[in-house]
Formats: structure tokens, C-alpha cells, sequence
């Protein structure tokens, strides 16, 4: 694939680093989408008569992490990265529908239950590591680091380790 040279990763970087700027000075927030997560399991928990909110872990940073402050701008932002992928893939002309990935098929084969499963337990540990670490890639790769956050680096540093490693556990170093 040919990427026009506006698509260049160093200048979509320049132009996120700018959309950060814009975040902080009109709205005061910084990127970050893991707490979203929590937020909207207290939300919906509440919607339904659970009450969480007494647990620590949601009374975590002064009670943050609960439906209270469910939706907010984290979730719109969620929501943006989403419809901009869509509509990038659709002005790239590279949007397609596949049911699996082609490397994942070739390496585990054509089960789409087994790839549903893996996904899963994947966001399920990504969720639980991102809440440990104190915030995800973007909390720490975009905001932590731009902040020069010592403990953002360490983060996004053990966030590519991870990903290297589970990507040659689970495709054993494999070239296509």
C-alpha cells in the first residue's frame, strides 16, 4: 500500500502531539482511554441495582472510576478513535470486511471461536495491566511521555516488551 505524503507516521504523530496542545488548553483532559472501562462497568452495574462503588479499586483516585462520572469526554474520545479509523480506511480506500486476520489464520487456522476467545482473555488482561500500570498506551505513550512522566516511559517501555513477547509467543517469530 501506497500512503499519500500528508499519511506520513511522523506527521500524523506531529498533528496528535498538536490535538493534545488543543485538548489541554480548551478542555483541560488529557488522552487516556482505560478508565473509560471501568466508568461504564460501575455505570452499567448501577443501571441494573450492583452497586460497586464501595470497592477500593473504583474508589481509586478519588472515586473516578465509577458511573458517576460515566459518560464523559473519554468515551466520546473512544468513540473518535474508532469512527477515525473507519473513516481513514474509507478515504484510503482500504477498508475491507475479514473474519479473521490472514496472519492469525495462518497460524492458528480458520476458527473463528478460538479467535473470539483469545480476544477476550486478551482485553480482559490488557483492561487488568493498563489499570495496574495506572493508565494504557495512551495515557502513557501520548499524555504520560509528552508530560516526560519517568513512570510513562517505564510504561510504554513494558507495554512493547509485552507486546513482543506475546506476539512471538503466540506466532513464534514467524515471517510471512
Amino acid at each position: 500500500m501506497k500512503s499519500r505524503a500528508w499519511m506520513k507516521p511522523y506527521i500524523c504523530g506531529g498533528l496528535a502531539g498538536l490535538l493534545l496542545v488543543a485538548s489541554v488548553a480548551i478542555a483541560g483532559q488529557f488522552f487516556g482511554t482505560s478508565t473509560t472501562f471501568p466508568r461504564m462497568v460501575t455505570w452499567l452495574t448501577d443501571s441494573v441495582g450492583i452497586d460497586l462503588s464501595h470497592l477500593a479499586f473504583f474508589q481509586a483516585s478519588g472515586g473516578s472510576l465509577t458511573g458517576a462520572a460515566f459518560p464523559d469526554w473519554q468515551l466520546l474520545f473512544v468513540i473518535g478513535i474508532a469512527l477515525g479509523a473507519f473513516l481513514s480506511s474509507i478515504a484510503t480506500k482500504t477498508f475491507q470486511l475479514e473474519p479473521l486476520p490472514p496472519m492469525w489464520a495462518k497460524r492458528f487456522g480458520n476458527r473463528l471461536g478460538l479467535r473470539i476467545v483469545h480476544s477476550v482473555i486478551g482485553g480482559i488482561l490488557v483492561m487488568v495491566g493498563a489499570r495496574m500500570a495506572g493508565g494504557c498506551p495512551s495515557g502513557h505513550g501520548v499524555s504520560g511521555v509528552s508530560q516526560l512522566g519517568v513512570s510513562s516511559f517505564l510504561a510504554l517501555v513494558m507495554f512493547f516488551l509485552g507486546g513482543i513477547f506475546m506476539a512471538r509467543f503466540l506466532y513464534g517469530g514467524r515471517s510471512s
